[in-house]
């Protein structure tokens, strides 16, 4: 469990200001190497952020010469707080909240030995003041900084795969109190879901899978005019890899900047799945697709990759 973990990151990200510093000196106390932690704040017109990313290296993974290959969290999310306009950590926070949560569950993991067999990134940044947007059916978090800033800073070259990790209550398509995941995506193409991360996932909850759909729309850019679920996908806009939304949820549509919105239980509940995705992804006991399926795919039809473009100007 990492129950704990959660309650601890919370305490840090519930406050007005920068605490990427405290978060930082927490993750050193926990066992984690200078060098395998990055954070970078970076500012544009529409504010600033702390972009956060945290290594962990396998026993057979690429930072020891291995050839495992490396898993990808990334805690997406517009910010972690609307201050001045509210007080309090929002619902969209719980993308960070989720991704730093269980990178201190993995750090003290190792610390204490247990140490998988591939490389784990995590990345998220830390915004407590970020704009709110218009949105239906509810209002959304805006971004202090542009998505293709987010992607630069939390997409690794290294992820061979990626876990996007996003809150999703803001919607009326699933309606669940816990967490789902998406259909993987690759290079433009929506491709089957995963039965790895199906059977993980009743694993870790004690429940039948849940899912949600996702469009074409959805895996393209933002800014292209197109209506998108949220920005869960968009780190696939960027990658070769194959990349999996996990959507933290609720039964009812929940406006991405309410605050009083997390769920420590369900937070907790989201982290064990990425733990135990890793676990078996390092062990190449978890595929996210079919890969003679996908070849078998842009041989009938085709790349698809124009998807992860701006498309044509019309």
């Amino acid at each position: 469990m990492l129950l704990q973990e959660v309650l601890e990151i919370y305490q840090l990200i519930d406050q007005p200001g920068k605490p990427v510093n405290q978060i930082a000196e927490l993750f050193y106390k926990s066992g984690v190497e200078k060098h395998n932690l990055q954070s970078k704040t970076v500012e544009e017109k529409n504010g600033s952020t702390d972009f956060i990313k945290i290594t962990f290296p396998g026993i057979k993974g690429k930072q020891k010469g291995g050839k495992v290959p490396t898993l990808g969290i990334i805690g997406q999310l517009g910010g972690l707080g609307a201050r001045p306009t509210v007080i309090g950590l929002v619902s969209d926070g719980d993308g960070a909240l989720t991704a730093l949560s269980t990178a201190l569950k993995l750090a003290r993991m190792q610390k204490l030995g247990d140490i998988f067999d591939g490389d784990i990134i995590i990345a998220t940044h830390i915004c407590t003041n970020a704009p709110t947007v218009a949105h239906e059916p509810v209002p959304f978090m805006g971004f202090p900084v542009e998505l293709s800033t987010m992607n630069s800073y939390e997409v690794d070259s290294q992820m061979d795969a990626i876990l996007s990790v996003d809150t999703s209550r803001g919607n009326r398509i699933v309606n669940h109190l816990g967490f789902a995941i998406s259909p993987t995506v690759k290079e433009g193409y929506i491709l089957r879901i995963s039965e790895d991360l199906l059977t993980i996932m009743s694993i870790t909850t004690g429940e039948p899978p849940v899912t949600f759909p996702i469009t074409t729309q959805d895996i393209t850019p933002y800014g292209n005019g197109l209506y998108h679920f949220n920005s869960i996908l968009q780190p696939a806009v960027v990658t070769k890899s194959p990349v999996v939304g996990v959507a933290i949820t609720s039964e009812v549509p929940i406006s991405g900047c309410s605050t009083g919105a997390s769920n420590a239980n369900q937070i907790e509940q989201t982290g064990r799945f990425l733990i135990e995705v890793a676990q078996s992804f390092g062990k190449n006991k978890c595929s996210f697709y079919d890969a003679k399926e996908f070849k078998l795919l842009n041989q009938k039809y085709g790349s698809m990759k124009h998807l992860q473009s701006s498309g044509r100007n019309t």
